[in-house]
């Protein structure tokens, strides 16, 4: 759970790419201190949020108990922010070179491909203000394409992403959580579907995607024409 003597600050919203990082510090447990951004008044864009997250994206970290024992390390980008945590509690990640190189790679395939492919589904879907049938058909095929590789990769492992759990998984599992959204119906994917049950049914997945619960609408965020100008960068506040 969050702890207010926090040696880890977590730059925060409810989204995958938040929900990936509360996961992953449930799972280590990690004393951690949440730090909500708004992202639909444009918090994200703040000077000093900056300084942590050039690129204005959640989620950021501030390790206050770096293992060089030296100043603060301030950490953004999800997979960074993965990869950091693994190595600093020793655990979520092969110690073997093959073992390592399968894990990193599927993460790269998150953050590179399903990630990015997802959200720009989720956005000409559910969010631009012009429904353009071209662009709703071309990232819903490349969606269920992604569902394929992974439903694959699953079937020859037989467990896990890349065999044993972890960073990998914790970085594909919250955006499949969003995959009624998509379109998509785990049915068609047996694979995932068995995976997905899984992992869902982990403790410190469930306290992870617990934070800050109570502030995603029910049926979806509504937003208002400045709103989804700040979100998605057309406007800032």
């Amino acid at each position: 759970m969050p702890d207010t003597a926090a040696m880890i600050d977590l730059y925060y919203a409810p989204t995958p790419n938040g929900w990936k990082i509360a996961i992953m510090l449930e799972e280590c447990g990690l004393p951690y201190r949440v730090l909500p951004v708004n992202l639909r008044t444009g918090e994200q864009y703040r000077p000093e949020f900056l300084v942590l997250s050039p690129n204005n994206r959640i989620p950021a970290i501030v390790d206050h108990d770096p293992g060089d024992g030296g100043a603060p390390v301030s950490v953004f980008e999800s997979g960074a922010i993965l990869l950091y945590l693994a190595d600093k509690c020793g655990r979520f990640m092969p110690a073997d070179l093959r073992g390592r190189t399968r894990v990193r790679e599927w993460l790269m395939w998150q953050m590179g491909g399903l990630g990015p492919m997802l959200g720009q589904s989720g956005h000409f879907k559910l969010y631009a203000p012009e429904k353009i049938p071209y662009a709703i058909d071309r990232y819903q095929r490349e969606a269920e394409r992604l569902y394929g590789v992974l439903d694959a990769q699953l079937g020859r492992t037989g467990a896990c992403v890349a065999g044993e759990y972890s960073i990998a998984d914790m970085a594909i599992f919250p955006w499949v959580v969003t995959h009624k959204a998509q379109g998509i119906t785990l049915d068609a994917y047996p694979n995932i579907k068995r995976w997905f049950a899984q992992v869902r049914a982990r403790e410190k997945v469930q306290a992870g995607m617990a934070v800050m619960r109570e502030a995603v609408p029910k049926g979806g965020a509504k937003h208002d024409d400045q709103s989804r100008e700040v979100l998605f960068g057309i406007r800032k506040p």
